[in-house]
């Protein structure tokens, strides 16, 4: 049997060297690959959530992932319809989510893992949703460090993207790299497995279901098309010249300056005139390059899932042709539709774009001169430069669930828990707003969220003890050291004896810009000689056999729990919730007579 991290390199290397894939669907007998993606997904939360037959990882063995092995080697397997529900969105709208059976999530993992495997290395550069070691920070770093000069900003927003994938045009799309009809249509049988709401089956006759562990992926590789448009038509045909030409206006005083200068020299006197001066102030007020001049052009772009920004350089007039380009082509190529409320074009200097909850601005400002090294000494230094701001309704909005009457209230639900997972939740909310916003110039202005998130949550504190918000703030402040110098913070611990003590933190984070990239949507899937995949130790356990209960050598299955807080709050445990507890672990290798009395 072919090691998982072996086929997975060789399909990489065909990827990368653009190779078409042949007998793909033989891989999904490899039972190697489902522990691999068993041990990528049993972790996660949505992996104790029933689809529509109910089934979740609970109950997980080698001998689920045989019967699956042998119904796709005679092609029976087939995905079951997933089970809708409605999340709400931060408009008002509702967005729906398919929920999937276990053992569908598990299949969608192998084949995400053989097609990321494939297509990672094709996929370009520009593309930064849903992709290992890429995400919203290392898409909002490219447009500060290279969109430097930006006039125009094009956001486009594609109308229902999940839901409106065209099923034929993705198998196309496939069918061009994969050449594996049973491959493709085991594929096509899950895009058309449908969907129940309210126990009523509903055919599913476009779209990828938003939920499933696959979409994400398909999108990707849908959404190339649209890469590779603007890249290889795009990009060429609105991008030319090498530098601007010379402003006349700034030529003309750098003429006048430059012959003041040779006038000194002559007559070996040091002092420049008021008027060169003069000529000096004036100069900084032109741009050095001819705003206007049509041998120069720029075009950049950038995509994370179905949002996409385009920069430009250019008139306005150019600029909506690219936008009318753009929806010409998703309509006809991939049948799409740009939303036309959000798709917009702003003035970079003026405006306000909006892209991953940033907004994004061009700098100018004359008089902001550097006094850097000889070379960048008197020139201007933020001109043209791009600057991220925190938008002032993100910080309205997150301030809201903890107002009443525009005054910090306590949270009702949350005086029933402990001091130590009141101090986490607020903390953990708080540290995760913060760092996603630390790209912005202006992530000082998150103060305001910290002094709110702040008084609430020491208000809960003192409903908790029925004491007050002082004696709270005295309780469980504390000083910690950060690279920035020592801050206030509050904690709160819990000691173990022989072990590290627990510790729940609310604030502490400097709230000064960070300049790097320091969040990615997925880990990576490339292995090290040295590193061991994910769910590794879960694996030889499983492989060994022995039931950690009775201790007795037979078939074994996976026993899974939520979350270990659940069998805390139990009150009394039974013995195998005690050994879940003092061995840390949401998972417990039984035999299957153990596991059926565990849940009886």
């Amino acid at each position: 049997m072919q090691n998982a991290e072996t086929v997975l390199d060789v399909l990489r290397e065909r990827g990368r060297r653009n190779l078409p894939c042949n007998g793909l669907y033989r891989q999904l007998f490899n039972p190697n690959l489902y522990l691999l993606a068993y041990g990528r997904i049993y972790a996660n939360h949505g992996a104790m959530t029933p689809g529509a037959c109910g089934e979740t990882a609970d109950g997980m063995s080698e001998a689920k992932i045989g019967r699956i092995v042998e119904a796709m080697r005679h092609e029976r397997y087939r995905f079951r319809p997933v089970r809708r529900v409605h999340i709400p969105k931060s408009n008002g709208k509702t967005r729906p989510l398919g929920l999937p059976s276990w053992s569908d999530k598990l299949v969608g993992e192998v084949i995400r893992l053989l097609l990321e495997a494939y297509y990672e290395p094709r996929f370009s550069s520009r593309s930064h949703g849903f992709r290992p070691g890429r995400g919203c920070h290392t898409a909002l770093s490219e447009v500060t460090y290279n969109w430097t000069g930006t006039t125009w900003f094009i956001e486009g927003d594609i109308s229902d993207c999940f839901g409106s994938l065209d099923h034929e045009v993705l198998l196309a799309i496939l069918s061009e790299k994969i050449h594996d009809n049973r491959f493709l249509r085991l594929i096509g049988q899950m895009l058309k497995a449908g969907y129940l709401e309210d126990w009523r089956w509903h055919a599913t006759l476009s779209g990828s279901p938003q939920g499933g562990v696959l979409s994400p992926l398909l999108s990707n590789i849908y959404m190339d098309r649209l890469d590779r448009f603007v890249e290889t038509v795009l990009i060429p045909e609105y991008t030319r010249g090498e530098t601007r030409r010379k402003n006349p206006a700034y030529k003309e005083l750098e003429n006048a300056i430059g012959a003041a200068r040779k006038r000194l020299a002559y007559r070996k006197e040091k002092t420049e005139s008021a008027q060169v001066r003069q000529w000096r102030k004036e100069l900084r007020r032109h741009p050095a390059g001819d705003p206007h001049d049509p041998g120069y052009r720029r075009l950049r772009y950038i995509r994370y899932a179905d949002d996409h920004l385009l920069g430009f350089i250019g008139p306005k007039a150019e600029a909506e042709t690219i936008k009318q380009r753009l929806a010409a082509f998703l309509r006809d190529d991939l049948k799409l539709e740009l939303n036309q409320d959000k798709t917009l074009i702003t003035h970079g200097r003026t405006q306000a774009a909006r892209f991953l909850g940033y907004e994004i601005t061009v700098q100018h400002a004359d008089e902001k001169v550097s006094r850097g090294g000889r070379i960048n000494r008197g020139l201007r230094s933020i001109n043209g430069k791009i600057q991220l701001r925190v938008p002032k309704d993100v910080i309205k909005a997150k301030c809201a669930p903890f107002l009443r009457r525009g005054k910090p209230t306590h949270l009702l639900p949350l005086t029933s828990c402990t001091p130590f997972d009141i101090i986490g939740i607020y903390g953990a909310q708080y540290r995760g707003i913060v760092q996603y916003y630390l790209l912005a110039g202006d992530v000082w202005r998150l103060d305001r969220l910290k002094g709110v998130m702040l008084t609430s949550m020491l208000k809960t504190l003192a409903a908790r003890h029925r004491s007050r918000v002082t004696t709270m703030a005295n309780r469980y402040k504390t000083t910690i050291r950060t690279p920035q110098g020592p801050r206030r913070c509050f904690e709160a611990r819990i000691e173990r004896e022989g072990r590290k003590p627990l510790i729940a933190r609310f604030g502490g984070i400097p709230l000064t810009r960070k300049r790097t990239a320091v969040l990615d949507d997925l880990p990576s899937t490339l292995f090290t000689p040295r590193s061991r995949p994910r769910g590794s130790q879960l694996f030889d356990r499983l492989r060994r056999g022995l039931c950690e209960l009775c201790e007795s050598r037979t078939e074994v299955q996976v026993h899974q729990v939520r979350s270990l807080a659940e069998l805390r709050s139990a009150g009394e445990q039974p013995a195998w919730a005690q050994l879940m507890l003092k061995k840390r672990r949401r998972t417990l290798v039984v035999c299957p007579p153990c596991h059926g009395s565990i849940h009886t």
